[in-house]
């Protein structure tokens, strides 16, 4: 009897440690919210921190962002020394493939670093706490207003749903109303104030430039573009539903302008073509995809000249070509040395679907 009464008293003592232990942390992993806060500017912060933040000051002071940085109110995603590192180490390793001279971030061209440094530093004061809205926040870079977002990704700990540290994601969207096409990275530590910003620091892993950093400065531009040296008339054999002043019409495809497209829904065969005011010799085309759905990618598809018997000839013949981003501009080189009058690119068929769209085509000379 006394035995049953020590074990049973045993037991109600576990039974009470238990239940104190789930009351006190109710059942899941709920870290307390750690904002560390420094007096002075945002500036003046990264100064303070030798040894993690000096690659970031070194562009910041190159491209002529530290006033803004000590008197305007901003949200910064942090770029580490690592973060850096990363993206210097894969261009240097591409330039060397072709014995091209390393490069690093004081020869790097500034429009490059200007432009791509602006996309994390955010307008305003941006917290962990302001984005509990399940889509986030679309936001815009300082100084040139490209389009990112900004998202709240609560992990699992222990099995249980959210109970796991946040984690604030930061995506370049490439100009595409799609998540799928987005680039997107994680940040490593949250809210770090200052007298006029936050800071959400990036995960070490996060190459700078979101992947565009080698492929912006190993860029050939394409050749001499004939609409614009020439002038002339683009048209189209069809015409989207509504109409040529439409905002998707045809006209958008010769505008060069690449946040602008010509969509066709289910087409089947159709051409554009760009009739020059005299014969011109062309070598070259480029063809720039759109904003979002990849499937509506042409795929297959051929280019002709009007000689000056009025016949159509074949002078390039694609199949099961792949636009492998949103915006990508790709040149396409064909053996030509005769002049023709007029010019017309023959879509056959798309990359997955009926549906067409393109931003842009034009006809360029490869001197």
């Amino acid at each position: 009897m006394r035995n049953n009464l020590f074990v049973r008293g045993v037991y109600a003592l576990l039974m009470t440690a238990m239940l104190y232990a789930c009351a006190k942390d109710k059942g899941y992993y709920s870290p307390t919210s750690q904002q560390p806060v420094f007096k002075g500017n945002l500036y003046s912060y990264l100064k303070s921190k030798p040894g993690v933040y000096d690659s970031l000051v070194k562009v910041i002071d190159r491209i002529g962002l530290q006033k803004k940085l000590e008197d305007s109110t901003v949200t910064l995603f942090a770029l580490t020394n690592a973060n850096f590192q990363l993206a210097i180490q894969n261009l240097n390793n591409t330039l060397s493939v072709s014995d091209k001279p390393a490069q690093y971030l004081n020869s790097v061209k500034y429009e490059i670093l200007d432009s791509l440094l602006c996309q994390y530093i955010i307008q305003g004061r941006i917290g962990s706490d302001s984005l509990s809205s399940q889509d986030g926040k679309d936001v815009l870079g300082i100084r040139y207003g490209y389009p990112m977002h900004i998202g709240l990704n609560k992990q699992a700990s222990s099995g249980y749903l959210n109970g796991g540290p946040t984690i604030v994601d930061l995506s370049d969207t490439r100009r595409s109303v799609f998540n799928r096409n987005w680039v997107t990275t994680e940040t490593s530590s949250l809210n770090i104030q200052t007298d006029n910003a936050i800071v959400h620091v990036l995960n070490p892993d996060h190459v700078f430039g979101f992947n565009k950093f080698v492929s912006q400065i190993i860029y050939i531009p394409p050749p001499e573009n004939l609409f614009k040296t020439f002038g002339g008339k683009g048209s189209a054999s069809k015409e989207t539903s509504g109409g040529p002043d439409a905002v998707e019409a045809s006209k958008y495809v010769f505008d060069g302008n690449p946040e602008t497209k010509f969509f066709l829904s289910s087409p089947g065969l159709f051409y554009l073509q760009w009739d020059f005011p005299t014969a011109v010799v062309a070598n070259s085309y480029t063809l720039r995809s759109a904003n979002d759905i990849q499937g509506r990618d042409p795929a297959d598809w051929n280019l002709q000249g009007l000689d000056e018997a009025g016949n159509w000839i074949k002078l390039d013949i694609r199949q099961a070509e792949e636009f492998d981003e949103r915006f990508q501009l790709r040149v396409f080189f064909f053996t030509n040395t005769k002049a023709y009058k007029a010019y017309r690119l023959n879509i056959i068929r798309m990359y997955d679907g009926n549906d067409f769209q393109l931003a842009d085509w034009t006809m360029n000379r490869n001197q």
